[in-house]
C-alpha cells in the first residue's frame, strides 16, 4: 500500500481544510491581529472579560433561584435558592468591581502557576521521565510566572488575564495560519489510494 502526505490526516477533514484554506488564513490572522491589540489593552480586555463573566454569573444565579422558586415544594429549596442567590452577588460583585474580581482571579493564576511550577521541576528530578528537560524548563518558566505575578500583585491583576487572553488569541490565530499554509503545501492522495486506505 503506498502512503501519500495526506494519507495519515485524511479522516480528520481535511480536505475540508483544504477547500476552505483561505477563510482558515483569513481567519488565523484575524485572531492574530486582535491578540496583539488585546496585549496592547490588556487593562481593557481584562475588564471587559470579567464583566463579560460577571453577566454570565449573575444570570446564572438568577436563573437558579428562578428554579429555586418554580419547585418549592421539594425538599432542596433552600440549598437551591441559596446557590442562586450566591451566584448572583458574585456576579454583581464581578460587575461592580472588575478589577477587584481580576485581582482575585490573578492571585488564583499566579498560586496554580507556583504550584503547578514546583510539582513539574520535583516530577522532572524524581521521575525522570522522556524529555524530563523539557519537563524542568516547563516547571521552571511557570514557577517563574508565578512568582513574577504574585510579586506584582494586586496591580497584576489589571493586566494578566487580558494578557493570558491576546497570548491564547496570538497561538490561535498562528495555528490556523500554519494549518491553512501546510495544508496549501500537501499533495492530495490518489483517490484509489484513499480506498485502500480506508479499507
Amino acid at each position: 500500500m503506498s502512503m501519500t502526505p495526506m494519507s495519515p490526516m485524511s479522516d480528520v477533514g481535511i480536505e475540508e481544510v483544504r477547500e476552505n484554506s483561505t477563510w482558515y488564513l483569513m481567519i488565523g490572522i484575524v485572531l492574530a491581529i486582535l491578540g496583539v491589540l488585546a496585549i496592547g489593552a490588556a487593562a481593557l480586555v481584562t475588564g471587559g472579560v470579567i464583566i463579560a463573566v460577571g453577566v454570565m454569573i449573575l444570570l446564572a444565579g438568577v436563573l437558579q433561584a428562578g428554579h429555586a422558586f418554580m419547585r418549592k415544594k421539594w425538599k432542596g429549596f433552600f440549598l437551591d435558592l441559596i446557590v442562586g442567590l450566591v451566584y448572583a452577588a458574585i456576579g454583581v460583585l464581578c460587575l461592580i468591581h472588575p478589577f477587584a474580581a481580576a485581582a482575585a482571579i490573578t492571585l488564583l493564576i499566579a498560586i496554580s502557576l507556583i504550584l503547578g511550577g514546583i510539582f513539574r521541576i520535583a516530577a522532572a528530578f524524581a521521575v525522570r521521565p522522556p524529555h524530563w528537560l523539557l519537563v524542568l524548563i516547563n516547571g521552571a518558566v511557570g514557577l517563574l510566572l508565578g512568582v513574577l505575578i504574585a510579586a506584582q500583585w494586586p496591580f497584576s491583576g489589571v493586566w494578566v488575564i487580558g494578557l493570558f487572553v491576546g497570548i491564547d488569541l496570538v497561538f490561535s490565530g498562528m495555528s490556523l495560519i500554519f494549518l491553512s499554509i501546510s495544508v496549501g503545501q500537501m499533495t492530495p492522495a490518489p483517490a484509489g489510494d484513499s480506498e485502500v486506505a480506508a479499507s
